[in-house]
């Protein structure tokens, strides 16, 4: 619904706007239509139906049709006056108080109906539709016989809705954690009440679920009308309330969204109360304004309320058990990149997560401590699962196993998967459904991010492989993907790459170029870039007059003025405010386009499935530069050619009228590439340009291009320090594009042993994890490991060990070790123990006196006794108890014996003050180093330490 009248510039703008392959009759012929770069800047669009998809209204000019006619009279095979003409007529008819009706038809399958207001414009609310991409629809002006009028329309991801076009919550992150500790109070929702025409509006609560067996043909998605939150409120653009839980099971309901229609319409209602048009003019949604999807904290019952933590917690146990009899998605899915350089230069297969943005200020609400994060652009060929990697500020991607922060897959891809219409396909929502909802379960609303992390580990990128990459820029100079460089002048159309694997072809066009004064120079430029893989649709990418980026789709311009992304036939399209464009085909190839210096730079990036597979310009992609200029008839040439044979290198890879993808929509391109030749071979380029050293210019070139050969060439030739600077620059990315993207060894991830921790998380080649055990803990193994070249970790898998643990251990260590070198004591040992039975015994006749000075004699048998005692207390084998606990007895048993005969016969003679004394002195000499003392862990462990010395 346009806000003004339309003119001729807004006619246009329409055309741009809601059909970029335009209208035409069935039956005849539609080119391609050049739109002005102002289009778009007069008429506003109001958001109905927008969270769903994007608002759909189509108008057009009845009243100026000669105008419009004048406008396109230039346009051959373009025929829409009829529809002009007949709109016209039926605008004017007299119908009473109604509308007159028309029917878009979606697909040739869904209906929606529409009317023609008596100022001429016609109007029709966009159906429900669960895909996005171009969805063709079709108009009828006679009830439905008969659909003679042809159209386009862009249906797109809801997040991209502009938040003019839906109602929004104010303070989201409070409307999703309501009920939760410390969240209560109002809430507010605001839209621009111009979007509706009514002066009171009901708020309707509208919830999402996925019912049926999963993976299955009724695995069906639905959007089911809940109750209505507020009835009959003034239209203010404003709302607040105090949320109260819902009433009867609609509680149950913890993911939706809400719809702000007129009050004039029923709860729920998807069609007018009063349509004097039944089928077959079909279901017709009323104008309505959604919100973004949310989790539906602020409705839910007391149950949550009441204890959140608990509730949280049943509901996350309750998904773990149902993932558990869910396919495993994660076996199929690509490996992340590397690094957050890989991430960005890979550019075929990953794009921005906009929900973590660095270009954006890197707001990662559910990946704290990322500033950026990629997501894989093509979904898993059988689950349609998606891939999500996140990185933190040193470019390290971080995993899950380290941070509740780091990368999760998802069961659902969040921009949904081809075919679409069915789960886990359902862009968006299905996401939210199985991926996101979850994470608010686990992690957000309780304490258990470990079940949630342990079904959405992060994926590594020891399977990684990056592409390769190709440019071709200035004058042009080319770069293969093995890396070799030349530089070809031809004038004509010629394949850059094509590919057996996929069907890829990637076409480029070259024109002369232009000396600053517009005469034309010796030398070429890309002009024009035409691409498709397989049955995709066509993408090109031209120079309009006005050296702005022109992109055609299929042969029709299309602009970018609304989205910037676009979900294609076999491929995404995605533009950026510095004209770059982005091509990115299912088979994870990518091709860049951007505008620079009047000429186009390209790169083609291939991942490694296409090793061997590719020929053209580009060469033969094998690592192998030898075989980089092969002809079409697989004959090659040396790698030393001369520029000459360079230039009938390329010649060979001209295009013919029958494998071109180029438009020809203009006398120019009509008279000169279609008709004219591919290559035109009477253009002679310049091959060795002169460098005079009295010229001015080149001062200046050597200042700006210093060492760039590229950069010198097209200064040289074109005379203009522009091209030249240009040419540089694209030199220079390129050189940082092929280094973000080579290969990167990691040795994949290191856990932290139980009762320890580690220092580092980075685990690419040279990186060092060290680890440390907790108190009480002592380390075996490794304490640092480092990521070697073979993509393994040096040293062992660490352990922390409770310290009391180690004792016994080290002890039969050590008793091993004493085992085995001292041997032979043993025997002395048994000698040490006849000996000293017999020295007991002979102490016991002697006088108390005699008794010292037999024990203060120092001998040498008596001190290899000692060390005989000494060496026997570390053996432990069976053999060693045995004997040690003889040689106990045997001790025990003389001093018993020499207690009693003391006792008996010779109390007298010993002093009741030295008894003690001599005992201790005799239990010294004879019983040194028995475990007789050992009392505790701590003499263990200085036993432990005494072998380990002796050892």
């Amino acid at each position: 619904i346009y806000n003004k009248p339309l003119n001729r510039e807004n006619l246009v703008c329409f055309w741009t706007r809601v059909s970029t392959k335009g209208f035409s009759q069935t039956g005849t012929k539609a080119i391609a239509i050049g739109h002005p770069e102002s289009s778009g800047q007069n008429m506003k669009l109001v958001g109905i139906d927008v969270s769903f998809f994007i608002l759909f209204a189509f108008a057009a000019l009845w009243n100026a049709g000669e105008e419009l006619l004048e406008e396109f009279s230039n346009i051959p095979d373009y025929d829409f006056s009829s529809f002009n003409k007949e709109l016209k007529t039926l605008a004017h008819t007299d119908v009473g108080s109604c509308l007159v009706p028309v029917l878009a038809r979606f697909k040739q399958t869904i209906k929606t109906s529409g009317y023609v207001a008596k100022d001429g414009k016609a109007h029709c609310i966009s159906p429900l539709l669960y895909e996005t991409g171009f969805i063709p629809f079709e108009v009828s002006t006679d009830d439905g016989l008969t659909f003679p009028y042809s159209g386009t329309w862009l249906s797109v991801h809801h997040s991209k809705v502009s938040d003019g076009e839906k109602c929004t919550l104010v303070n989201e992150t409070k409307w999703q954690y309501y009920g939760t500790p410390n969240t209560d109070g109002n809430l507010t929702l605001t839209w621009t009440h111009q979007a509706l025409a009514a002066t009171h509006i009901n708020i309707e609560v509208w919830g999402y679920q996925e019912t049926g067996d999963s993976y299955s043909e009724n695995w069906l998605a639905e959007w089911k009308y809940l109750y209505t939150l507020a009835r009959e409120i003034p239209n203010t653009g404003k709302f607040s309330f105090i949320p109260v839980p819902a009433k009867g099971n609609y509680s149950t309901w913890d993911f939706g969204i809400l719809r702000i229609t007129p009050s004039s319409y029923s709860d729920g209602q998807r069609q007018p109360l009063a349509n004097p048009y039944p089928p077959p003019w079909g279901l017709a949604n009323i104008p309505s304004v959604w919100s973004s999807e949310h989790a539906l904290a602020w409705h839910l019952g007391n149950d949550f309320r009441n204890d959140p933590n608990a509730w949280a917690t049943a509901k996350c146990i309750e998904w773990d058990r149902k993932e558990e009899k869910l396919p495993n998605f994660m076996e199929e899915i690509i490996d992340c990149p590397c690094t957050l350089a890989q991430a960005r230069a890979d550019t075929g297969r990953f794009h921005t997560d906009y929900g973590c943005d660095i270009e954006k200020g890197s707001v990662c609400t559910y990946h704290p401590g990322a500033v950026h994060c990629v997501r894989a652009i093509q979904a898993s060929p059988q689950y349609a699962a998606g891939q999500q990697c996140c990185y933190d500020s040193t470019g390290t991607q971080i995993l899950t196993h380290d941070s509740t922060g780091g990368s999760t897959p998802d069961r659902g891809h969040d921009w949904g998967s081809p075919p679409f219409l069915k789960p886990p396909r359902i862009p968006g929502f299905s996401h939210w459904l199985y991926d996101v909802i979850s994470f608010y379960y686990c992690c957000l609303w309780s304490d258990n991010c470990h079940l949630y992390m342990k079904k959405r580990p992060s994926s590594d990128c020891r399977t990684y492989r990056p592409p390769r990459a190709a440019s071709a820029f200035g004058d042009p100079h080319f770069l293969t993907f093995d890396g070799l460089n030349f530089t070809f002048k031809g004038q004509g159309e010629y394949t850059l790459v094509e590919s057996d694997l996929t069907s890829l072809r990637v076409q480029a066009r070259t024109q002369q170029a232009q000396f600053p004064n517009g005469t034309g120079a010796q030398v070429t430029g890309l002009s024009a870039v035409a691409m498709q893989e397989n049955n995709s649709d066509v993408i090109e990418v031209r120079y309009s007059q006005g050296l702005n980026l022109e992109v055609l789709l299929n042969q029709k311009v299309i602009s970018f003025s609304e989205q910037s992304w676009m979900d294609l036939k076999g491929l995404f399209l995605h533009s950026t405010a510095d004209q770059k464009i982005t091509v990115m085909f299912s088979s994870g190839a990518g091709v860049e386009i951007r505008g620079s210096g009047g000429f186009l730079t390209l790169t083609v990036l291939l991942p490694e499935k296409f090793m061997n597979h590719t020929q053209g310009l580009f060469g033969v992609m094998n690592g192998n530069t030898e075989d980089e200029y092969t002809f079409k008839n697989k004959t090659t040439m040396s790698v030393h050619a001369s520029p000459q044979q360079l230039f009938e290198f390329g010649a060979n890879w001209a295009v013919e009228n029958g494998t071109s993808l180029f438009t020809y929509d203009t006398e120019f391109l009509v008279n000169n590439f279609f008709y004219g030749e591919k290559h035109n071979a009477s253009f002679l380029p310049v091959f060795f340009p002169y460098e005079d050293p009295a010229d001015p210019l080149v001062k200046e070139m050597v200042l700006l291009c210093d060492s760039d050969p590229f950069c010198r060439f097209d200064v040289l030739t074109t005379r203009s320090l522009q091209v030249g600077n240009s040419t540089r620059l694209s030199h220079q990315k390129h050189k940082l594009l092929v280094e973000n993207l080579e290969p990167v060894i990691s040795c994949g991830w290191l856990d932290h042993p139980t009762n320890g921790r580690k220092n580092g998380t980075n685990y690419l080649l040279g990186s060092t994890i060290s680890f440390i055990c907790n108190q009480g803990y002592e380390l075996t193994g490794s304490k640092e490991r480092i990521c070697q070249a073979t993509g393994t970790w040096s040293g062992d898998t660490p352990s922390c060990v409770l310290r009391t643990a180690l004792v016994r251990p080290h002890l039969q260590y050590c008793f091993h070790c004493c085992v085995l070198q001292h041997k032979r004591d043993v025997d002395i040992l048994e000698r040490v123990q006849r000996r000293a039975m017999k020295m007991i015994r002979g102490l016991v006749h002697l006088s108390y006196e005699e008794r010292l000075r037999e024990l203060g004699t120092v001998q040498p048998a008596k001190e290899k006794a000692g060390r005989g005692v000494e060496s026997y207390q570390c053996v432990q084998i069976p053999e060693g108890k045995v004997q040690r606990r003889q040689s106990q007895s045997l001790f025990s048993g003389a001093q018993g014996q020499d207690q009693r005969q003391w006792a008996q016969t010779e109390t007298q003679e010993v002093p009741s003050e030295h008894q003690e004394s001599l005992f201790y002195y005799i239990k010294q000499v004879i019983l040194l180093g028995c475990i007789f003392g050992v009392v505790g862990l701590a003499v263990l462990a200085r036993l432990t330490f005494l072998c380990r010395k002796e050892r």
